[in-house]
């Protein structure tokens, strides 16, 4: 499927503010045989005295700049053409449970793709809660295989938890959005990574896009969608990462679009950054994807 992606991301400030210092991570991946990049243009307004673009550890695509003039509202704006091929994931050729410690310990690999990376406390996900643990543990039973405890844990949470974007910020941890039993899914995904580290199953966090359809009979709105996020697991040596996308129940398919991995949101976060200045903000995003 070839799509054009728009996005515009940033935020208003109640003050001009003197300076500010940011990195963007929004650039679609190339990933041989599932998605190209066929064209992409990345602006930043109020143009940036200083920008650098690098690779991240984990293999995305970063900016890096500043700004150092003051500047009352920021906003930078992607354009691509990306095309993606549906995964062929390897859920049959998934490793047994049983069998994942001694599969770990005979990886010495601390590569960006190395599982060993997902198993254990990252910047926004410590150690597992009470709750989060026993939860997790009512999934082990739903088969010998990895794919088997990892898309149980995807279909309780779409299950049991509610897609509500009132109800959480960018800043909730996963044990308040677990406490609360709803949010978005950036949520949704860190309540699963955890829950998968928990029973030692190295699990990571995927940061993109996602095609979405408007209801029956209702227009496609230009603009109404955000970012999205998902999770990566690893399934062993022969299957190696799989993707479930909790907020969805489902595969991460054609319609999903990686922007990149990380072990949690604070590895890909879409724009972060300081500010010299007074008063609060407001962040804003759009997105909008259509085919080609």
């Amino acid at each position: 499927m070839l799509y054009d992606l728009a996005l515009d991301i940033g935020s208003d400030y109640a003050h001009p503010v003197a300076t500010g210092r940011h990195v963007l991570r929004v650039m679609p991946l190339v990933l041989p045989g599932r998605q190209n990049v066929e064209r992409a243009a990345l602006s930043i307004d109020p143009q940036p005295e200083s920008r650098r673009d690098f690779t991240t550890f984990f293999g995305g695509e970063a900016s890096g700049f500043v700004i150092r003039h003051p500047h009352q509202r920021l906003e930078a704006r992607l354009r691509a053409r990306v095309e993606v091929t549906a995964p062929a994931w390897q859920t049959g050729r998934t490793l047994a449970k049983a069998a994942l410690p001694a599969a770990l310990e005979a990886i010495a690999s601390v590569a960006p793709d190395s599982p060993h990376h997902f198993t254990g406390p990252s910047p926004r996900l410590p150690p597992a809660g009470d709750a989060i643990r026993s939860y997790a543990r009512e999934s082990e039973g739903a088969g010998p295989e990895i794919h088997d405890i990892a898309f149980s844990l995807m279909r309780r949470i779409h299950r049991d938890f509610r897609y509500d974007g009132k109800a959480t910020t960018v800043d909730t941890t996963a044990e308040e959005a677990f406490r609360l039993k709803r949010g978005v899914c950036q949520d949704f995904t860190h309540v699963m990574i955890a829950a998968l580290r928990v029973l030692g199953i190295p699990a990571g966090y995927v940061s993109g896009y996602l095609r979405t359809l408007p209801p029956p009979g209702k227009p496609r709105l230009v603009g109404a969608d955000a970012m999205h996020a998902w999770v990566r697991v690893w399934c062993g040596p022969q299957a190696g990462f799989i993707e479930y996308d909790p907020t969805n129940d489902m595969l991460a398919g054609e319609d999903h679009i990686v922007a990149g991995f990380g072990r949690d949101y604070a590895d890909i976060a879409p724009l972060a950054g300081t500010l010299k200045g007074l008063g609060g903000q407001s962040g804003f995003q759009r997105v909008d994807i259509s085919v080609v």
